[in-house]
């Protein structure tokens, strides 16, 4: 009996230790989840802003320039940026990720993906070891952005879509990632950042945004264009870090309070296999006084 007692006791203790851990992570995930929610709301409302006005120069400017960024191409090659976490404990966040990464190649580039010509650019070590491990065409150089996050690390990682598209390397560019909305939820998504979508003008037929160009339209243009599309792909990695902490601090609460019934099942437990010791022994002790008194 007393060798069941020491077993409750040592898995008494394990859970504890667990769930002080547990409880720190989440403190800690909490403290960073406000930096990086910060972060996004601050930040978002001047991307949309910036992506509308892209949209409208170039769905109102077609075929009067030449816009290597926006010019539509048969799909032959395809870049899919997934945007991961560097560390687990996050509950399903990362393979959510992957999952949709992966359900949209199946879904939209399925030809391409048996040719050979889809290609993964990984930020985020999760997303990185995931794709090398499962055989995709993987870009190695950008995975580590988050350890340590600023715009010249996500601008670099833009670059690279930008440049792969503008060669013709790639006819197409995916960003896979979640969107932030709180600690509890977030939004995956898989968005088109290359190409640069055109608005359809439903209501207005043959209307023109009313923009003055100052310089040339052309310089202008050209020089606007990779400036907005750095904005889009930094605020998609500022989501994916919100939503990793928002998940993490959720995931952890929820191990806490998981730790906390399994406390209280080992003590019920360990009082019910302590007083049936007791009882045991107050019986042998009344059954020897009787032996001795007989």
């Amino acid at each position: 009996m007393s060798g069941q007692l020491k077993e409750v006791r040592n898995r008494i203790k394990s859970v504890q230790s667990t769930q002080q851990i547990t409880k720190a992570m989440k403190m800690v995930s909490a403290a960073k989840l406000r930096r990086a929610q910060d972060a996004i709301q601050q930040m978002r409302p001047y991307a949309v802003k910036l992506q509308e006005m892209l949209q409208n120069i170039v769905s109102n400017t077609e075929g009067e320039l030449e816009m290597s960024l926006a010019a539509v191409r048969q799909v032959e090659k395809v870049l899919i940026v997934v945007v991961t976490s560097d560390r687990g404990l996050c509950g399903a966040y990362n393979s959510n990720i992957i999952k949709l990464a992966k359900q949209t190649i199946r879904e939209k580039y399925a030809d391409q993906y048996a040719k050979g010509n889809v290609t993964i650019l990984p930020i985020g070590k999760k997303g990185y070891e995931a794709f090398a491990k499962a055989g995709y065409n993987v870009i190695s150089s950008h995975w580590h952005i988050f350890a340590g996050l600023s715009f010249d690390a996500v601008k670099s990682a833009a670059g690279v879509a930008m440049e792969g598209y503008t060669k013709g390397d790639f006819d197409a560019v995916e960003i896979v990632y979640s969107q932030f909305r709180n600690a509890a939820t977030q939004i995956f998504t898989a968005e088109q950042f290359l190409p640069i979508a055109k608005v359809e003008n439903t209501a207005g037929k043959g209307r023109k945004a009313d923009y003055i160009f100052e310089p040339e339209k052309g310089v202008l243009i050209a020089e606007l264009m990779p400036k907005i599309l750095n904005t889009q792909f930094f605020k998609a990695v500022l989501d994916g870090q919100a939503s990793e902490h928002g998940a993490r601090m959720t995931a952890m609460d929820k191990a806490s309070e998981n730790a906390a019934e399994i406390l209280r099942t080992l003590k019920i437990s360990y009082n019910r296999a302590r007083q049936a010791a007791i009882t045991t022994e107050l019986t042998e002790i009344v059954s020897g006084a009787a032996a001795l008194v007989g």
